[in-house]
């Protein structure tokens, strides 16, 4: 794992320059995308390099990590939404290329199914993730198996108190959802994960300690052979 302390605008420039090489290199490559607060800046310069003639989506392929189950999908705070909002909409990425993982057995991204569609499609070539404060990476609480493939889990309640910000009350917020498998996301051939914030600087003391166990799923990135965290002074404040 290699480790860049960088101001957040730094850390979203520098994740939109690798993807930005990426497709220069094949403009047909799979991204694997995240929700949350963390991939937002990274978002915003993806659209900003697209309105500038800089980058074509128009051959990319994305899979999203999650999705809440129990909202629909034009619900405004679904990853189906957010994903809409923060990147769809704005950048060339063919609808039918771009897939959130779902519970309805009759969606083309039926979660049980998941795993195999994104091995058709070669695998995902640049993985994008955030960290949940209680050490969480996509929906995957400490405690999942390593082995993990795409599937259903129920949300401890630390990290509904983390996602209840974004609803009107912690009431609202699904205590259930889709994700991919801590061994989904290990699959991917490059991995980059931004740590922000104070609230982080824990889980980040203890993923930088290298010490692998499901008490702390992102741990198990230690064994991934190319992964970058991009952390911000407040995250590496305990290093």
């Amino acid at each position: 794992m290699e480790l860049k302390i960088m101001s957040k605008p730094e850390i979203y420039v520098a994740i939109k320059d690798e993807i930005q090489s990426l497709l220069r290199r094949k403009n047909n490559a799979v991204l694997g995308l995240a929700t949350g607060s963390s991939p937002i800046g990274v978002y915003d310069e993806l659209i900003k390099a697209y309105k500038e003639g800089d980058i074509d989506f128009s051959n990319v392929t994305t899979f999203n990590l999650d999705e809440y189950v129990g909202i629909s999908e034009d619900h405004n705070q679904s990853y189906h939404y957010f994903m809409n909002e923060h990147l769809f909409k704005h950048v060339n990425l063919v609808k039918s290329k771009t897939h959130v993982p779902s519970t309805n057995k009759d969606s083309e991204d039926y979660y049980q199914n998941y795993d195999q569609k994104i091995k058709d499609h070669g695998g995902i070539d640049f993985q994008i993730l955030g960290i949940g404060s209680n050490g969480h990476i996509a929906f995957n609480e400490p405690g999942t198996s390593f082995d993990t493939l795409t599937h259903e889990v129920t949300l401890k309640e630390s990290t509904i108190k983390d996602n209840s910000r974004f609803f009107n009350s912690i009431s609202e917020v699904p205590t259930k959802a889709v994700s991919m498998g801590l061994k989904s996301i290990m699959n991917a051939k490059h991995i980059v994960i931004i740590i922000t914030g104070s609230n982080k600087a824990e889980a980040l003391k203890r993923l930088m300690s290298k010490e692998v166990t499901t008490d702390l799923p992102a741990s198990i990135l230690c064994k991934h052979p190319s992964v970058t965290i991009y952390a911000d002074k407040e995250a590496a404040s305990l290093l």
